[in-house]
């Protein structure tokens, strides 16, 4: 799947001047697809009998992202750019590498889990070459504030639901990041300093050079 995210993205980015008038209806379809892949999942989960507030809800990072994502393309916010553009694409790619997911090929949820979480970055690219959006030094910090405001409401919802939304109450079963970041509580800590040094890393392209 990270192949077909690597010809997504070179296909956006090769059409960008050629579908310059109707690069609005790329904006709509990866809004719409990002919003029917989400409803989707609970469909799925209503179906199956599997929905369960300790796991279904959408507060894991990438489903946040997600609806975030939704709203920047309807809005075009450059806001909400510069924290999807940090957040989803860092969460995004970093779910692709280490999947938490216990369904495997051709499952349904294998199919949705990889196709949602390449829109999100598509998401943030399109903004970026089709919208001319650009992150700066600042964006940096306000993703990273809210990164923090997201995981404190996520905190709250995780005591009330017994859950364990964006990893705050425990590792992840499947091996991951945040097995070298140390024990609970301590790898929460570390994964502030981990995203703030992806968020540099992701930052970088956009670097000015001083004469």
């Amino acid at each position: 799947m990270l192949g077909l995210l690597l010809v997504s993205g070179i296909l956006l980015f090769l059409f960008r001047t050629r579908l310059t008038k109707g690069k609005s209806v790329i904006r709509y379809t990866l809004a719409l697809f990002l919003l029917s892949s989400e409803l989707s999942l609970y469909v799925w989960y209503v179906f199956t009998g599997v929905w369960d507030p300790i796991d279904s809800l959408p507060f894991q990072l990438c489903s946040i992202s997600l609806f975030l994502s939704i709203i920047m393309l309807l809005t075009k916010s450059h806001l909400l750019f510069e924290v999807t553009y940090f957040l989803g694409i860092g969460g995004a790619l970093q779910a692709m590498l280490t999947p938490e997911l216990a369904y495997d090929f051709p499952h349904y949820r294998y199919f949705h889990f990889f196709l949602a979480h390449i829109a999100i970055i598509l998401a943030s690219l399109y903004m970026i070459w089709y919208e001319n959006y650009r992150p700066t030094f600042k964006s940096i910090w306000k993703a990273f504030a809210g990164l923090n405001i997201i995981a404190l409401v996520v905190f709250f919802v995780n005591e009330a639901t017994g859950g364990n939304y964006m990893f705050l109450a425990k590792k992840p079963i499947n091996p991951s990041l945040i097995d070298f970041l140390g024990p609970y509580p301590w790898y929460i800590l570390s994964l502030e300093i981990v995203a703030l040094i992806m968020f540099f890393i992701l930052y970088l392209p956009f670097m000015r050079k001083k004469n």
